[in-house]
């Protein structure tokens, strides 16, 4: 059997709303790992490095990936 790592996982304070249904939870507490689920599906886990995050994420905040658009 294999050791995996123990992700602690976090959301975005806005998916603490009630109103909000499922949500992105990303764990970066494992060195060398980025970890993400969503909070209805938590079974099903992708893993990064955090290179690749950091590239999403920075397109992310540049609006790369609005839906808007």
């Amino acid at each position: 059997m294999v050791n995996e790592p123990k992700f602690e996982f976090v959301s975005a304070s806005a998916c603490h709303d009630q109103k909000v249904g499922n949500c992105i939870e990303v764990a970066l507490n494992v060195p060398g790992v980025v970890a993400i689920r969503e909070s209805e599906n938590p079974g099903t886990v992708v893993e990064t490095t955090p290179e690749p995050w950091a590239t999403f994420v920075a397109a992310a905040a540049a609006g790369e990936f609005s839906l808007s658009a």
